[in-house]
C-alpha cells in the first residue's frame, strides 16, 4: 500500500476536497484510511445510563485511499509515490523530486 499509518495526505475528492491531514489509522481488508480532522460526520448518541441526556459527537469516518494522495516532506506538493529496492530494503520516493518520504 502507498500510503501508511502517521503520513501526510491531500483529499483529492469529498467535502474536504483540497485539505491536508495526518493519518491516524488503516484498514487493509477495506482499503480506507481514518485522517485527523476530515471526513467528520455528527453521530447522536442515545443516552446509556438513566438520568443521561443524549448528545450529539463528531466522529471521523474511513475515506478510501484511493481518494488520498501522499504529500511529499522536501517538497511540500502531493505527489505520486514510486518504489525503489536500496539494498533489501523497499523505499518510497517521491516522483516529483525523487527524494524519500
Amino acid at each position: 500500500m502507498r500510503i501508511k499509518k502517521g503520513d501526510t495526505i491531500k483529499i483529492l475528492s469529498g467535502k474536504d476536497k483540497e485539505k491536508n491531514g495526518k493519518v491516524m489509522s488503516i484498514d487493509f481488508k477495506n482499503d480506507t484510511a481514518i485522517v485527523e480532522g476530515l471526513n467528520l460526520f455528527k453521530k447522536h448518541r442515545r443516552p446509556t445510563k438513566q438520568g443521561e441526556k443524549g448528545e450529539i459527537i463528531t466522529v471521523p469516518r474511513p475515506i478510501a485511499t484511493s481518494k488520498l494522495m501522499l504529500v511529499c516532506g522536501r517538497c511540500g506538493q502531493a505527489a505520486r509515490v514510486g518504489h525503489r529496492l536500496e539494498g533489501e530494503n523497499k523505499i518510497r520516493y517521491c516522483k516529483k523530486c525523487q527524494s524519500e518520504t
